[in-house]
């Protein structure tokens, strides 16, 4: 099978060199048992590429098992990898096969292997090397046969660094590298690729599939795409859903861009390709943001409070802080003659002002809590789901869950 029918099967479309690359290895390497680690940034499209080398290998008839290693609480990824015994730990009821004992014969895709914690890469680092796992709780050896292809968009060098990853597993997982280039540096792939989104969304909602002038165009391949693949097609669907006109002009285009922004100076200019998934994601960062700003005045606030100085310099400062945070420039001291000031007690409308703080703090948290629970309801209490809609990790979507005490 060529590269072209591969792409055909697989549903990958453009002509970009790095593609083409990284298909031919995953084809030359298929038919061997060498473990496989892809790397590249969020939403290129990694998870395709063990597809496709399990379905050219000759365990394409054994299991297949696509396993998110960041989405699992660290507290039970060992036993959802390697099994446990009964009673090995509370809530244990009776024994369960792990991923690694259910897939032999197979295929294992470790997704965001680089969120494994260290005792748990050492457990994955044995049964590469032997083939060999026990189960939490247990004391009998057993085999598996099992071939491993990881993922991950960390820079592993510097995880190696920072000690956060073993380096002897990332040199036996890295027997075969394929990377994954980012969508903004694929050229006229873009426009290829938001075509073919373009029409599948028009045969999905059953209206005129939308196109782009040419000015568009060239701002579509010119943008930096941070969320890569993913959020092209999100992008893709916002416009074909919501905008009426059929053929997009640049001015629509840029209202859906996020750097576009005009009532969101903090997006302005080049963003960090690690630090937005998408649009969401974006305005879901300003939320935590503004609560971390509203949780330090809060602070300074009480502090200036409980000193209760007489010097009338401290408010002066309290002051131009409070209006440089809400106002964006410098506070300029009244030019009438500052009359004697006593901080004894707090005046009536600095009290009033403390509680607007608090109250604004508290609402962000409820705001937080209020995205939370509509996108569980929405994808009816699927994690994965919901953390992708909010666009975060599953793994912070289940703390925001256990801190809150979110009832799913």
């Amino acid at each position: 099978m060529d590269v072209q029918q591969i792409k055909q099967r697989f549903g990958i479309i453009g002509n970009y060199s790095g593609i083409n690359h990284a298909l031919g290895i995953a084809v030359q390497v298929a038919p061997t048992d060498l473990s496989v680690l892809i790397t590249g940034e969020s939403g290129t499209g990694k998870e395709v590429f063990p597809q496709i080398i399990h379905h050219l290998s000759s365990r394409k008839h054994g299991p297949y098992f696509a396993v998110n290693c960041g989405a699992i609480p660290e507290g039970t990824i060992d036993s959802e990898l390697f099994g446990h015994e009964k009673g090995s730990f509370t809530g244990a009821h009776e024994a369960r096969k792990g991923y690694f004992e259910v897939a032999n014969g197979g295929t294992i895709f470790l997704d965001e292997v680089a969120e494994l914690p260290l005792g748990t890469q050492v457990r994955l680092l044995r049964v590469l090397e032997t083939g060999e796992f026990i189960r939490v709780g247990a004391s009998k050896v057993q085999k598996t046969n099992v071939r491993v292809i990881a993922a991950t968009n960390v820079d592993v060098p510097k995880a190696i660094q920072n000690n956060k990853f073993r380096e002897d597993l990332f040199y036996r997982l890295n027997t075969v590298p394929i990377s994954i280039p980012p969508l903004r540096r694929r050229g006229n792939d873009i426009t290829l690729l938001f075509r073919k989104f373009a029409f599948d969304f028009a045969e999905r909602y059953r209206m005129p599939s939308i196109s782009l002038t040419e000015d568009a165009r060239k701002i579509l391949e010119n943008y930096e795409w941070p969320g890569n693949v993913r959020q092209l097609k999100n992008l893709t669907e916002q416009l074909s859903i919501i905008e009426q006109e059929r053929v997009i002009e640049v001015e629509t285009l840029q209202r859906y861009l996020p750097d576009h922004r005009p009532n969101l100076p903090v997006l302005v200019g080049k963003t960090d390709a690690d630090s937005f998934a998408s649009e969401r994601e974006i305005l879901y960062k300003i939320l935590f943001e503004m609560k971390s700003d509203m949780n330090d005045l809060k602070k300074l606030v009480i502090d200036l409070l409980r000193k209760s100085p007489d010097n009338i310099q401290v408010k002066e400062d309290n002051a131009r802080l409070i209006h440089k945070l809400y106002n964006g420039t410098e506070y300029t001291e009244p030019q009438e003659t500052a009359k004697p000031f006593h901080f004894s007690r707090p005046p009536e409308e600095d009290i009033l002002d403390t509680e607007e703080i608090l109250e604004e703090s508290l609402s962000l948290e409820n705001k937080e809590i209020e995205l939370i629970r509509k996108a569980l309801e929405k994808h009816h209490g699927k994690r994965k789901n919901a953390a992708d809609e909010l666009g975060i990790s599953e793994r912070t979507l289940y703390r925001k869950i256990k801190e809150y005490n979110i009832d799913i």
